[in-house]
């Protein structure tokens, strides 16, 4: 016969006990988290090839992060070059009503606004930074201010501060653009020819004002061409802009899918079945339960109390 001892009862249940209480913590920490473990130890087998598809969301997040970043970049430049090529369509327009006019009393008031314009698209900042500047992104790039600044004597080349840094941007591993436009390469045509028109003003057949002259007619009617051709330029660039916007556009629709295919690869092996979880949980506390209603009718049994005098 084997002899079954109080303290052997005891230790018996309280070891169902705690073991009981171990599976409901778990099974209570998963349903909380929907996750089955909250470390790599927890996933066992698995941890070597959750900590890779992490790294891999890692890189991707970064990857699309950088191109939002890039979009709303490329949208900025979109706005300066749009300013920019507006500038000189309204040049144009100035020149053109005049001619239809035959006067010129507001011309030289009109090409400075609209001079002022470009300079302020060739300016255009983005996070704090020049966006047509190359590599010089805290230098105004323009620093022309007047039209008449166009003929005091200095080249124009010296109202550019830009240097020739282009500015290349990675969408993916494999994936480059070059993004930047440079404030000397987009604005040098369009200020060559405001450049003209200042210096005829200030020639023996200037100034503009009142009943346009022959030659007055003459020399604008020659330089409306020269406008038409610098505002299509400069709206093929704004255009070279477009398709890198695209470009960009497609690469986030790329790395959204991706990262979505990755989340749900990790969360395949992270995230928990919520039906199974809860079951558990529910025959955890009814374990708990169970053997707490035994460890209390096992003191209720216990020799020392039929003992007591």
């Amino acid at each position: 016969m084997e002899r079954v001892s109080t303290s052997g009862n005891y230790m018996v249940v309280l070891a169902n006990l705690m073991a009981a209480q171990q599976r409901q913590l778990e099974a209570g920490q998963q349903v909380a988290s929907e996750k089955k473990a909250d470390d790599l130890k927890g996933y066992a087998r698995n941890a070597e090839t959750l900590t890779a598809m992490r790294a891999l969301q890692s890189k991707v997040d970064g990857f699309l992060d950088q191109t939002d970043l890039l979009s709303a970049k490329l949208s900025m430049q979109d706005t300066g070059l749009i300013q920019v090529a507006d500038a000189a369509q309204s040049a144009r327009e100035a020149i053109a009503n005049a001619l239809a006019t035959g006067r010129a009393d507001t011309l030289m008031q009109e090409l400075q606004t609209a001079f002022s314009n470009a300079v302020q698209g060739l300016n255009t900042r983005f996070q704090g930074e020049y966006v047509f500047g190359g590599g010089q992104v805290n230098t105004k790039p323009v620093t022309a201010t007047s039209l008449s600044s166009l003929t005091s004597g200095p080249p124009l080349a010296s109202f550019f501060q830009n240097d020739g840094f282009r500015a290349s941007n990675r969408l993916d591993e494999s994936t480059a653009l070059q993004t930047g436009f440079l404030a000397d390469q987009i604005g040098t045509p369009l200020f060559t020819a405001f450049q003209g028109v200042e210096t005829f003003q200030e020639g023996a057949n200037g100034p503009f004002g009142g009943t346009l002259t022959q030659a007055q007619r003459q020399y604008l009617e020659s330089v409306l061409g020269t406008f038409d051709a610098v505002h299509d330029d400069i709206l093929k660039v704004a255009g070279q802009n477009g398709l890198l916007q695209a470009e960009v556009e497609g690469a986030q629709r790329d790395l959204t899918s991706r990262q979505t295919v990755l989340a749900n690869m990790v969360g395949d092996i992270t995230d928990v079945n919520m039906a199974e979880a809860i079951s558990r949980l529910q025959q955890a506390q009814v374990s708990v339960q169970a053997a707490a209603q035994v460890f209390a009718a096992l003191q209720g049994s216990s020799l020392l109390n039929v003992l007591k005098p």
